[in-house]
């Protein structure tokens, strides 16, 4: 296939550059996921997407939607090529002489790729909730302290709380736990990654060749791009139970009587008596509105190429 004649170290720069385009488009939903997600029953500060963004903006400004963007941008560049180019590089490995790749094959390529990606995964999510978290966290302790307030019109207002940075949980966390620390909920993280990548991958190679003409002529943007979309918001909802688990044990600070979990077992146990069933689909529909552009955008610059790509948004001038 014509894809295969792009060098890899031409896939690993389409494919960061894919990520990056990705993550600064659809950040602020990934934000409000992550907030939506860790609401627990009792002092819940947002209804839906749309209150996460307003409240957020309200309280936070603009660039409050941004917390935590700037791990995913430095990340994400990594995380995505490796996944990308390990697909790949399994792929091609499991043909045999370049024959069609059953579903079998092309789900055991995805299971590798979802594997490989963790190493950058865990730690850039394990920051990334921690700061998009924060806003939330703070809310609702300013919410509880004007509540007491009421009660007891003499007590001081309590002092704005200064939010940690990317690099000081870091060093704390490597200071206090060593690099285990930054790999915290791995487990959770391959739980969601691998079925991710199982599922998208097979799903996106099909739905792409359905666009194209000729097996040996790459399909048009628009379709790597819809076939992207469509395959990533699948997978994201299919694997969405896992991503609440992995987002609440990698969570280091609670809100008010919010639980705590000790393993994907115990948060799995929890969740299910507590908040019942369908709290394993909180955020669902915000992770398939940021998976469905960030993969669609991903696969059109690595598939396409990002110089291809550009060429082919260019007006065609006769010769």
């Amino acid at each position: 296939m014509a894809d295969k004649q792009i060098s890899l170290p031409a896939k690993l720069i389409n494919g960061g550059i894919a990520g990056l385009i990705g993550v600064t488009c659809v950040f602020p939903i990934d934000l409000a996921k992550t907030r939506l997600q860790n609401q627990q029953n009792g002092q819940r500060m947002y209804t839906s997407l749309s209150d996460c963004l307003i409240k957020t903006i309200r309280s936070e400004g603009y660039f409050g939607m941004y917390r935590g963007a700037a791990v995913n941008l430095t990340l994400v560049t990594p995380e995505k090529a490796i996944k990308l180019a390990a697909n790949d590089f399994f792929r091609h490995h499991l043909s045999k002489d370049g024959k069609k790749l059953t579903l079998l094959r092309e789900m055991l390529a995805g299971c590798g790729a979802g594997t490989c990606q963790v190493i950058v995964t865990t730690p850039m999510e394990m920051l990334k909730i921690q700061l998009q978290d924060a806003g939330r966290i703070e809310a609702q302790r300013k919410l509880m302290a004007a509540q007491a307030q009421i009660s007891s019109s003499s007590s001081p207002e309590p002092a704005a709380e200064r939010r940690p940075t990317a690099t000081q949980i870091t060093r704390e966390l490597l200071r206090s736990k060593g690099i285990a620390g930054l790999y915290k909920g791995l487990g959770a993280t391959l739980l969601r990654d691998v079925p991710f990548s199982i599922v998208y991958f097979p799903l996106f190679a099909n739905l792409n060749k359905l666009g194209q003409k000729d097996p040996n002529v790459k399909a048009p943007f628009y379709v790597s791009f819809l076939s992207g979309c469509v395959a990533g918001s699948t997978a994201a909802v299919a694997v969405n139970p896992c991503d609440v688990i992995k987002t609440r044990l990698q969570s280091l600070q609670r809100g008010v009587n919010e639980d705590t979990y000790s393993g994907i077992l115990d948060c799995t146990k929890k969740i299910w008596q507590r908040e019942g069933p369908t709290a394993f689909f909180k955020g669902a529909y915000c992770r398939a509105l940021v998976i469905a552009p960030l993969f669609g955008i991903a696969q059109v610059v690595y598939f396409v190429g990002i110089a291809e790509f550009l060429l082919d948004m260019l007006p065609k001038r006769q010769a």
